[in-house]
């Protein structure tokens, strides 16, 4: 009976002392997860209300491939937006595998973005952010949201991030009729864009109807792992669109590494879907 009530107390201890971690592990998440909630949060309170409605004489000036565009995209009379909010799913390849991701981003016009999501790898949880928020990038990803398994920041980071921003305008187009825009053929126009003092151009692929079908830039990064960046050729294919609140936008698109290269089937990492749009 000793031996038994002795047993027991152990488990009872056990029992405890792990109540206690997993409680920890549980506040150390909500903190984490708190603390992520906050920036995105944040920058989505920050965008003021819509501006005035979408004007197409404004565009007049601009390349036919250009003007073709921002009139699908934006319909006519939409009250410009200078924030977005994003539901998306997709999959996303980490370590040569493709792994399931759920996500929200928040792209505001004047400050950059902040994409929070939450992915699967080898069956354990793993959640995170990445950002470029006034100039500065970072990346923060964590198991069971709580021990880290990638953080990053400084210079490099902060340039590609920069880069990923002026790309996903394609999600806000209410950047680009603020574009300077440069006419290559009656397909293809290039775009000057600028975000928080960041400027890089960006070639659009436009089909008759103003539909976008690729996109391109050289993109800062090291995607070889050398541990040195520099510009490489990054792109999307975009397989279709849908239209929120009078923006038309880009619904499934697949983007990656060395695009138009023999190395872009390496190179792609991201397939996502976009579930819903909000504009601010």
């Amino acid at each position: 009976m000793e031996w038994r009530v002795g047993a027991i107390l152990r488990a009872r201890r056990r029992v405890a002392a792990a109540s206690v971690r997993v409680g920890c592990v549980a506040l150390a998440r909500a903190y984490v997860e708190g603390m992520r909630d906050r920036v995105l949060e944040e920058l989505w309170d920050d965008a003021v209300p819509r501006g005035a409605g979408f004007d197409a004489r404004a565009v007049a000036q601009l390349p036919p491939a250009a003007q073709r565009y921002l009139r699908h995209a934006i319909a006519r009379g939409t009250p410009l937006a200078h924030a977005v909010r994003l539901a998306m799913h997709g999959e996303i390849k980490l370590g040569g595998a493709w792994s399931a991701f759920e996500a929200e981003q928040v792209i505001h016009a004047a400050r950059g973005f902040v994409w929070r999501a939450r992915v699967r790898m080898k069956g354990l949880p793993v959640r995170g952010s990445d950002r470029w928020v006034d100039g500065a990038g970072a990346l923060d990803w964590r198991l069971l949201g709580v021990i880290p398994v990638a953080r990053a920041s400084g210079v490099d980071v902060s340039r590609s991030a920069a880069g990923r921003a002026q790309a996903e305008a394609i999600w806000l187009p209410s950047i680009l009729t603020g574009a300077e825009w440069h006419a290559r053929d009656d397909a293809h126009a290039d775009a000057e864009i600028a975000i928080h003092g960041e400027s890089g151009r960006i070639d659009y692929t436009i089909d008759a109807h103003g539909a976008l079908r690729e996109i391109v830039f050289d993109r800062w990064g090291d995607p070889d792992a050398t541990g040195t960046s520099s510009t490489f050729p990054f792109g999307g294919v975009i397989e279709d669109e849908r239209t929120f609140e009078g923006f038309t936008i880009p619904s499934r698109v697949r983007v990656g590494w060395f695009f138009g290269t023999p190395r872009w089937e390496e190179g792609e990492f991201f397939r996502v879907t976009i579930d819903d749009a909000t504009y601010r």
